[in-house]
């Protein structure tokens, strides 16, 4: 859902002050905040994000200038140019933490505020951020393999679909702690029509995977699909969600789903 503005994608930006939320805005002095995301394009996961971060700057005079890329040294040319602009403060994500760090010594240097959200939890305070707003992705996921032990499940197939991001990789990680025989399967979660081939093929050549985990919502559809081409039992669990997901863990074709609370990662980053 786009509240304000044009879309963004890539690295293009979207303002939005003084819309949608309800109520009154502040009449206080209006401050100018950057959000910087590794979003992909088309993940409904973001719309969710940018909803909640334009809602609170519409509730609190905010002038919000939103952008992202996935690819994280595109994600530093942003905030570098956020930097250059003299915003007041900066909310970003550290899905790839490394390729930040330089740049966010920056702003710190300038003196401008930083807050991270979503990934990056246990980088964040070593980078300048004086407050995270996410969940912590090991214990999401050792909490994921403790409910797949109790169906039974020994050999499950952990999906990243993007190498090296440290959430999703904790995320596998904390399943793997529960359950040692768990497999990681990278793909690119830009592209489904490859995440839905490299899963199918997976599947086919596994026979003693369990269950199939997917870590956002778009991918664990796809995930469902490749089930069904592979002609797999395997059961499929997930993280995060939208209403596609929601109605399969209600038709119980996906055993449940970790939700990590994305608007509220938005409101309360700005």
């Amino acid at each position: 859902m786009v509240l304000a503005g044009c879309s963004s994608e890539g690295g293009r930006e979207t303002t939005a002050a003084g819309e949608g939320g309800g109520g009154q805005a502040a009449q206080t002095e209006q401050i100018k905040i950057a959000m910087v995301t590794h979003a992909p394009p088309g993940d409904t996961f973001w719309d969710t994000i940018r909803t909640g971060a334009e809602e609170a700057a519409a509730k609190d005079n905010v002038d919000l200038l939103y952008a992202g890329d996935i690819e994280g040294g595109r994600q530093a040319q942003l905030v570098q140019q956020y930097i250059d602009q003299g915003v007041d403060g900066i909310a970003v994500t550290l899905a790839k933490p490394d390729a930040l760090r330089d740049v966010l010594a920056q702003a710190e240097e300038a003196g401008i505020p930083v807050v991270s959200f979503n990934a990056g939890e246990n980088e964040s305070a070593e980078m300048g951020a004086f407050a995270h707003f996410g969940s912590n992705e090991q214990l999401a996921g050792e909490t994921a393999g403790e409910r797949l032990k109790e169906e039974g499940i020994q050999h499950p197939i952990c999906v990243i679909q993007d190498q090296g991001h440290v959430g999703l990789e904790a995320r596998c990680a904390g399943v793997k702690e529960q359950i040692p025989d768990t497999e990681i399967l990278y793909v690119q979660g830009t592209d489904m029509t490859q995440v839905s081939s490299t899963a199918t093929a997976k599947l086919q050549s596994s026979q003693e995977a369990d269950a199939i985990i997917g870590l956002g919502a778009p991918i664990t559809m796809t995930l469902l699909e490749a089930k069904e081409s592979a002609g797999s039992d395997v059961t499929v669990a997930s993280f995060d969600m939208n209403g596609d997901l929601a109605q399969a863990v209600v038709d119980g074709d996906v055993l449940f789903t970790i939700d990590q609370q994305p608007w509220l990662q938005g409101y309360l980053s700005v």
